[in-house]
């Protein structure tokens, strides 16, 4: 009897000391969690709670394995609730991440011709880049991804004040007539936030800016606020590891969206849109001849590389990225646009539009010759292959050799001879689901 009476002593003894172990972790999370949250923060969630509890947890012994379980469910149904509270508030916010010549332009369409809902910002960063990629204060172009998020997450909330900061000449009384293409955006464009509109000649779909006036930041930032759909085309976010506090404000709902390309047809778009700042390739192409050392080459492997790894952290699903990223080709969008579009309006959870399914029949099937390297009136699978007969041979070996992991990660097959190259009856495509 004294034995049982020991065991159940000792099991009690045992229970109480786990439950102040537990307790003493809490603590010490919360501590940790204070330290790490700025004071000024609006945010009704602490960030990084469920990562500093899992670390505590994680060196715990090895006998509290239930601990170190229970955490990362605990991190898991804490991402769940704060997904179900964002779809619940309505506001969707979409950022369609790219490089130049990947067809961001054509795609961001499909969202930029949704509707009135919808409110769409292309290419904001430009300004961004123009002041700071060679500012001295920027650390070789190493913190240029924080301020590119930031940047997109005050306009995601409809703030423009930020931006202003970066627009040369700078704005007057939130004014300015230099937002690089705002005619791109329809939402830009809108009678409610021209400030000269011409009796008679506003129209709606075509963005007129001598009509319109300069544009009013504080006009635009209202106007922002009343859609229930945000969408930003960028190509300058290449790291997709700095986005994790954007995707996780609980302010927001944001969907990522990753648009990639095969590298030869990009660096083949970039020879004709760039000329200028592509003479070496184009060098290179007449001679035959690419030293893989050059320097050229070289940041060509790096866009390679950036974007791999961007796209593998996408897939990998990280508990921040939770049904949050999307990887999307352009040659699928080509070869089937109406069909890709809808799965990314279903991914974003914004209602397909009649007027975007309208765009895209119109934009996607014409015969007539696109003009202007921007255009995205286009015969959209014929578009997607043109590259093939632009390109020497020789620099889509360069390519291939510098690019091929990005290439296997994304299915675009290799090819051997110049032949197989330029026969368009053969598919350089793999047929892939990312999943």
């Amino acid at each position: 009897m004294r034995t049982k009476y020991a065991v159940i002593f000792i099991c009690v003894v045992a229970l109480v000391i786990i439950e102040k172990e537990s307790n003493i972790i809490s603590k010490v999370s919360d501590k940790l969690i204070q330290r790490q949250t700025p004071q000024n923060d609006n945010s009704t969630t602490p960030r990084g709670s469920a990562a500093v509890l899992k670390v505590l947890l994680a060196k715990q012994p090895a006998t509290k394995n239930n601990q170190t379980h229970f955490s990362e469910r605990k991190e898991e149904d804490e991402m769940d609730d704060m997904n179900a509270q964002r779809s619940s508030a309505g506001q969707k916010h979409v950022l369609l991440m790219a490089s130049t010549r990947t067809g961001s332009s054509f795609v961001g369409e499909f969202f930029n011709q949704h509707g009135e809902t919808m409110f769409y910002l292309f290419e904001p960063l430009w300004h961004v880049e123009r002041m700071l990629a060679t500012a001295a204060e920027v650390n070789n172009g190493t913190d240029l991804p924080v301020i590119y998020r930031d940047v997109l997450q005050a306009l995601f909330l409809c703030d423009f004040s930020l931006l202003e900061k970066f627009i040369s000449p700078p704005p007057k009384n939130h004014v300015t007539p230099y937002l690089f293409r705002r005619e791109s955006s329809l939402s830009l464009c809108e009678e409610a936030v021209c400030t000269t509109v011409l009796k008679g000649v506003f129209e709606r779909y075509r963005c007129k800016i001598r009509q319109c006036g300069p544009l009013n930041l504080t006009l635009a930032s209202e106007s922002c606020l009343s859609k229930q759909y945000h969408t930003i085309k960028a190509v300058r976010v290449r790291q997709l590891d700095t986005l994790q506090p954007l995707v996780v404000d609980p302010r927001l709902d944001v969907t990522v969206i990753q648009l990639v390309r095969d590298p030869r047809a990009i660096l083949a778009s970039r020879m004709v849109a760039f000329s200028s700042k592509y003479k070496t390739w184009k060098a290179w192409a007449k001679d035959g001849q690419v030293p893989e050392n050059d320097e050229e080459v070289r940041r060509l492997k790096g866009n390679c590389d950036q974007v791999r790894i961007s796209a593998e952290l996408g897939l990998s699903k990280p508990h921040w990225l939770k049904g949050r990223y999307m990887l999307v080709r352009y040659e699928d969008i080509a070869r089937y646009p109406m069909q890709k579009a809808e799965e990314m309006y279903k991914f974003t959870g914004i209602p397909f539009s009649s007027q975007a399914r309208e765009w895209i029949l119109r934009n996607t099937q014409t015969t007539e010759e696109a003009s202007g390297i921007y255009s995205t009136q286009k015969n959209s699978s014929e578009q997607a292959e043109k590259w093939r007969i632009t390109i020497p041979f020789t620099l889509v070996q360069v390519v291939q050799n510098v690019c091929g992991p990005t290439m296997k990660l994304f299915g675009y097959k290799f090819v051997d001879n110049e032949n197989t190259l330029i026969n368009k009856s053969i598919s350089l495509l793999e047929d892939k689901e990312f999943l």
